[in-house]
């Protein structure tokens, strides 16, 4: 591991960078309290909120944590007229993230709402719309995706989140549009359709979507989680995969090198936003022109200090420089 060249790329390269994110965009919020009883009129204990937050999610969070790092960040996906769009519009405006490729339909922006006691979540509210997207809000979506690779793009990434933003024809379409413009592929992926990603370059998947696919399911063992690898980038022609393996940190698996990275993380608190902040920060080396190997292993740095946060959380420059210095 270089760790000088890392430490030059992340001083220099980011602002160099132009990245599109498109996909399922949403808004996490959390209302945080103490459970003080249980409940007389049903059998469900009472949370006394004492305070709440709101986040970036889904494509947002991938989006929120390029800006960090100082990328230029262009989104696209779907939002809805409310006030959840509102909180997140005004994210974006306050993280430098162009907002240009936002399709305003008939939906609810998807929100996920969480109740905190302490550090365990107790329950989850869900606003979205599992309707597949109309025919002319997607065709506003692709155009603005056809016309923003016209411009000097260096990545683009998928996130996925089963939300609408990623079906089968939307994701062929955009992988073609830019591998005839030379623009790399990420896709996170969030959602158990693999065949939705042919010809990517890269899909960053953890193990329980791996295993999804599997009539035997791997242990989380490098040789096993290889085997799998490959096994998927055959079926669904898949260039490359990085599989995030929680305490056992991430595999780089490409047809010719696989790279077995440990995790750096001290204590596993809350994986939520750890594919997200790989996803980020690998596009991020990928969109610098850094080699496959030095991109993951700066990934999996960044999903070691997302692991030890509540919630999401965006992993800044100065805190991976301070990573590969310890």
């Amino acid at each position: 591991m270089d760790a000088q060249r890392l430490r030059d790329f992340l001083a220099t390269k980011p602002e160099q960078c132009h990245v599109l994110v498109v996909g399922d965009i949403m808004l996490d919020k959390y209302y945080y309290g103490d459970v003080t009883r249980i409940s007389g009129e049903a059998p469900v204990p009472i949370t006394r909120v004492n305070s709440s937050s709101e986040k970036l999610g889904g494509s947002a969070n991938i989006a929120y944590s390029l800006a960090v790092l100082g990328c230029r960040v262009s989104i696209a996906g779907f939002v809805g007229r409310d006030s959840h769009c509102e909180s997140l519009v005004e994210r974006f405006k306050n993280y430098g993230i162009d907002t240009d490729g936002l399709i305003y339909t008939e939906r609810p922006t998807t929100t996920k709402v969480r109740i905190m006691s302490g550090n365990q979540q107790m329950f989850r509210l869900d606003f979205e719309d599992d309707r597949p997207i109309a025919l002319q809000d997607m065709a506003r979506y692709e155009q603005y995706i056809g016309e923003k690779l016209s411009e000097s793009l260096d990545c683009v990434i998928i996130s996925d989140h089963a939300n609408g933003a990623c079906t089968d024809a939307s994701c062929s379409w955009i992988i073609e549009k830019c591998h005839n413009h030379g623009v790399p592929v990420v896709v996170d992926m969030s959602a158990a359709t693999w065949v939705n990603y042919r010809k990517a370059d890269y899909v960053v998947a953890n193990l329980k979507r791996i295993n999804k696919e599997l009539l035997q399911p791997a242990e989380n063992e490098d040789g096993a989680v290889e085997k799998a690898c490959h096994y998927l980038m055959r079926k669904f022609h898949v260039k490359n995969v990085i599989a995030t393996r929680s305490q056992q940190g991430l595999s780089l698996v490409r047809t010719d090198e696989t790279v077995h990275i440990p995790t750096e993380a001290q204590e596993l608190f809350d994986v939520l936003g750890a594919t997200d902040a790989v996803t980020a920060v690998f596009g991020l080396a990928v969109a610098g022109g850094l080699p496959p190997a030095l991109g993951a292993y700066l990934a999996n740095l960044a999903a070691s200090r997302v692991v030890t946060r509540l919630g999401t959380y965006a992993v800044t420059r100065e805190e991976l420089a301070d990573l590969l210095i310890s």
